[in-house]
C-alpha cells in the first residue's frame, strides 16, 4: 500500500507539473537583465525530455561551419581538453550521492533521469588522436581509468591534471602518449560529503602556477543546513606544487566550467543558479571572478536581491553581493565556456563559448544549445549568438544535451555531448 501511495502522489506530481501554470515570458540575456518578481508554488514547472537517436541528423552550426561527430559510444562525457599535440582527452563519468530530502526532490530527480542517458559513467579519460590531421579521430582509446567522476581538465608543461568529484589528481605527461605511466599523484582533496553538485570544474593560470576549482553548494538555497555548506559554492585557488589552497571567491551557487581570459589573465565561469522562484529566475550567468568577492548565495541572487527564503535573513550579506557580468538565461544550465581564437573567423574571434545543457524545470524549455557570447574591451558586448543548436529538435525531441566546450588551437570547436555519448567537432569550412 505504502509503495501505491508514493506511485500515487508521484503520478499527481507529475500531472500537476506538465499542466505547468506558469506564465512564460522572454529569457532576458546580457549585462541588465529585467528580472521579474519571485513565484512561489507547491511544485515548479517541470518538463520530461523525451530523448531520441540523432539518426543522420547532426546539430546545426552557422553557415560557413561544418560538424562532425568524432567520438561516439562514450560513457557520459563532461568535459574536453586538447593537449599540445592536437590529441583531445574527454573526461566521462557521473557523480553525486546527496540523499533525497523532501518529495519534490524524488520528483525531481525522476524528472531530470528522464533526459538523461542510461549508459554507466565510465570513470575514466579517453584519448581521441587525429594522425594525420584529416579530421578524422581514427584513434579512441582509454588513457586512464578507475577515477572518481571525473570533470574538470588542465594541462601545463607535463603536467596533466584532473579533478575528480573528491579531489583532484595529476599524471605526469609526455608528448604522444595514448596511456598514462601509473596510478596518479594526489594534489589535494575536494569537499565531497553530500556533494549535491558534485561536478569540480578547473582551469589553470597560464604560469601554471595555480589551479582554480569551482565547488558546487549542497543544496539549493541552505535547505540542509549551512554547516555542510562549508568550502561548497565557491572557488579555491590551489597551489599547483604544494596542494595548499584558499577561498578565491565565495557565493557562486553552482561554478560549472572555469577559463582563463588570454589577454588579462582573468578567471572566468559560467555559474547555475537558484531554483523555485519561477520560470524566469534566477538566470545562470557568466561572470569574470574576482579575488575576494561574494557573489550572493545563498543570500542574495543577482546583486542585492534578498532571497527571503533564506533564514536567518543576512542583509550584511545582501548588501556586499556583487553583480554578474552577464546573465544567459534562467535555468539554461550552463556547463561548459572556453575563449575564442581568431581561426574561428571574424564573427567569432572574440568572445565566449558557453555550452548550455538545458532545463528541466520550465514549461518551455530553454538552453539545449551552445551559444557565442562576443566581447568587445575584455567584456561581454551585444547579445549572444546561437553557434550550435537542434540538440533538442522543433518536434520536442532531444537528441544531444552539450556540457564542456573547448577551443582547438587549429580553428575548431569541440563539444561533449553527455546524451548521444558524442564528442562533435566543428570547424570553418575551406
Amino acid at each position: 500500500m505504502k509503495t501505491a501511495g508514493a506511485l500515487t502522489t508521484l503520478s499527481m506530481a507529475l500531472l500537476l507539473s506538465a499542466c505547468g501554470g506558469e506564465a512564460e515570458t522572454t529569457i532576458e540575456r546580457g549585462p541588465n537583465p529585467k528580472l521579474p518578481e519571485p513565484q512561489r508554488g507547491l511544485l515548479p514547472s517541470m518538463k520530461i525530455a523525451e530523448p531520441a537517436e540523432w539518426g543522420d541528423k547532426v546539430p546545426t552550426v552557422p553557415d560557413g561551419f561544418s560538424v562532425t561527430a568524432i567520438a561516439t559510444d562514450l560513457k557520459i562525457p563532461r568535459q574536453t581538453l586538447v593537449l599540445p599535440n592536437g590529441d583531445i582527452l574527454v573526461a566521462e563519468g557521473r557523480g553525486g550521492n546527496a540523499a533525497k530530502l523532501k518529495p519534490k526532490d524524488v520528483i525531481a530527480s525522476y524528472i531530470k533521469a528522464q533526459g538523461n542517458t542510461k549508459v554507466k559513467g565510465g570513470n575514466r579519460l579517453t584519448l581521441l588522436r587525429d594522425a594525420d590531421g584529416d579530421g578524422t579521430y581514427e584513434t579512441q582509446s582509454v588513457f586512464a581509468e578507475n577515477l572518481n567522476a571525473p570533470y574538470g581538465l588542465a594541462f601545463h608543461e607535463g603536467n596533466l591534471y584532473v579533478a575528480n568529484q573528491d579531489a583532484v589528481v595529476r599524471f605526469d605527461y609526455q608528448d604522444g602518449q595514448t596511456q598514462a605511466s601509473g596510478a596518479p599523484t594526489k594534489v589535494i582533496d575536494l569537499p565531497s560529503a553530500i556533494n549535491h553538485h558534485w561536478t569540480k570544474a578547473m582551469t589553470i593560470s597560464p604560469d601554471g602556477r595555480y589551479l582554480y576549482v569551482g565547488i558546487g553548494s549542497n543544496s539549493n538555497i541552505g535547505e540542509r543546513g549551512m554547516e555542510v555548506e562549508a568550502d561548497r559554492a565557491l572557488v579555491w585557488q590551489i597551489d599547483a606544487a604544494s596542494g595548499m589552497h584558499k577561498s578565491y571567491a565565495t557565493g557562486l551557487r553552482n561554478p560549472t566550467a572555469l577559463t582563463i581570459q588570454p589577454e588579462t589573465g582573468q578567471l572566468w565561469a559560467v555559474v547555475n543558479e537558484r531554483d523555485e522562484l519561477g520560470p524566469d529566475l534566477v538566470p545562470d550567468y557568466l561572470t569574470s571572478v574576482q579575488e575576494g568577492k561574494f557573489y550572493g548565495w545563498p543570500y542574495a541572487y543577482w546583486g542585492p536581491n534578498a532571497d527571503t527564503r533564506v533564514q536567518p535573513h543576512k542583509p550584511e550579506m545582501v548588501d556586499i553581493t556583487i553583480k554578474p557580468d552577464y546573465a544567459l538565461g534562467s535555468h539554461v544550465a550552463a556547463l561548459g565556456v572556453d575563449f575564442s581564437i581568431p581561426e574561428m573567423g571574424e564573427q567569432f574571434a572574440n568572445g565566449v563559448f558557453v555550452g548550455e545543457h538545458g532545463s528541466w524545470n520550465r514549461d518551455n524549455p530553454v538552453g539545449y544549445k551552445v551559444i557565442f557570447v562576443p566581447f568587445a574591451d575584455g567584456r561581454p558586448a551585444g547579445e549572444p549568438i546561437d553557434f550550435a543548436t537542434g540538440f533538442r529538435g522543433d518536434d520536442g525531441k532531444t537528441r544531444g544535451r552539450p556540457v564542456g566546450v573547448t577551443v582547438d588551437p587549429k580553428g575548431a570547436l569541440i563539444i561533449a555531448d553527455d546524451l548521444s555519448n558524442t564528442i562533435w567537432r566543428v570547424t570553418r569550412d575551406q
